[in-house]
């Protein structure tokens, strides 16, 4: 690849990446937008219902354990193509699914194929670009996630409860539709591990990458931090429209705050995005973390600040959601070229973890007769614990960001 086409194949790249994350976007609040519609057609047991929320989560952890390896080792234009078909075409099944066993089997094979999808996405992202703008064009890229989740609950807004298939549809159709796009226009010379790691998917050079010249410490802290990130992440996502209505709030002004919190996370990602390349990085991300807090002490006590929830919802997902777009970009900068996606694979699997417990510690919260607002400010120790985590990453870009 040629200086005169670069910029070209870093634009198609980091467009084409955007479309494929706004269609994660949409299927990670698919099953959360479409429960009621489910429960109502299917009168799913506590047990089905909750392998029908597990089964994505599980899928999704081995796609992203498994995906990134194996790109480094046969390319990663190759398992994303795949990865997105895959997906693309099961959540249809998901849609067509006549009862809850072939529903949660589907959702399985959803996470799967998304799952493998998002850590060579965020490698894609971060070899498209300019090491000074690597950062920016990865946070850039994640956009698509919320922006998705937007587009979700808006659909159900939109049909009546009955209808809770059309969201598994429009979570399809997108990605099958991207796929064309991949092939045409998402060049195969991207970098991949395949020149410098063998031919073996589990390498000593990649386990090397990941811990060896005093790489360990920072790996297994990008691993914690990934697990609390994705477990406060998850959480809100699916249970702060529960919460908000046990404060008071209305079931419609419950999912208008659903929405405020995924477009503060678009807005603040975007603003956070032009700031993590230059001399402001670490103020960028205190200050992402400052307003998680602020938000969480003005919800609990949501009696005093009646017409600030959607400010704060905002709030909220401006530091929740930004998190993981910050926590993407050092993840690339951690590993080289090589093995990138193995080392950001890992970190995405770890933290598929973390989105599996956030929602279950909200449930054993809650059945301990925890009130919604003791909930929230639970909450803050594990923010304090992931911003620390966070910071300390994010000081500085790591030497080992060779490529």
């Amino acid at each position: 690849m040629n200086g005169a086409t670069a910029p070209v194949y870093a634009r198609r790249a980091l467009v084409v990446c955007f479309l494929v994350a706004l269609c994660e976007g949409i299927d990670l609040q698919a099953a959360g937008v479409a429960a009621g519609g489910i429960s109502r057609e299917f009168l799913p047991t506590v047990a089905q219902k909750g392998l029908f929320f597990g089964a994505s989560t599980f899928g999704l952890f081995l796609g992203a354990l498994l995906g990134g390896w194996i790109a480094d080792a046969i390319g990663r234009k190759k398992v994303l193509v795949a990865s997105i078909a895959a997906f693309g075409a099961f959540s249809i099944l998901t849609s067509l699914a006549p009862d809850m066993t072939l529903l949660t089997v589907a959702r399985l094979l959803t996470g799967l194929g998304l799952g493998g999808a998002l850590p060579n996405l965020i490698a894609v992202a971060a070899e498209a670009s300019a090491p000074e703008r690597r950062s920016a064009s990865i946070v850039a890229m994640y956009v698509g996630m919320p922006l998705g989740g937007v587009i979700a609950s808006a659909i159900i807004l939109f049909v009546d409860v009955t209808q809770w298939r059309t969201v598994f549809i429009a979570g399809g159709i997108a990605p099958l539709l991207t796929v064309p796009l991949m092939v045409a226009f998402m060049p195969a010379t991207m970098p991949a591990g395949s020149h410098g790691g063998g031919s073996t998917v589990v390498s000593a050079e990649a386990l090397r990458e990941l811990f060896g010249d005093g790489r360990a410490p920072r790996t297994l802290l990008l691993w914690l931090a990934c697990f609390l990130a994705l477990l406060i992440l998850y959480l809100f996502l699916n249970w702060l429209p529960t919460l908000l209505q046990g404060i008071g709030l209305s079931g419609a002004e419950a999912a208008g705050a659903q929405i405020g919190f995924n477009l503060g996370g678009v807005v603040c990602s975007l603003t956070i995005a032009r700031l993590l390349d230059s001399r402001f990085r670490l103020a960028a991300i205190v200050a992402t973390f400052i307003a998680v807090p602020v938000a969480l002490l003005g919800l609990a006590d949501l009696a005093a600040h009646p017409g600030a929830v959607w400010v704060l919802t905002l709030l909220l997902g401006a530091g929740v959601v930004s998190t993981q777009g910050i926590l993407y970009g050092i993840a690339a900068d951690c590993y080289a070229a090589a093995h990138r996606g193995a080392g950001v694979g890992t970190a995405v699997a770890l933290g598929r973890v973390g989105s599996f417990v956030g929602p279950l510690l909200a449930a054993v919260l809650v059945g301990a007769g925890r009130t919604p607002a003791q909930v929230l400010t639970g909450m803050l120790p594990i923010v304090a614990l992931c911003a620390a985590a966070v910071i300390y990453l994010g000081r500085r870009r790591p030497v080992s960001a060779r490529s």
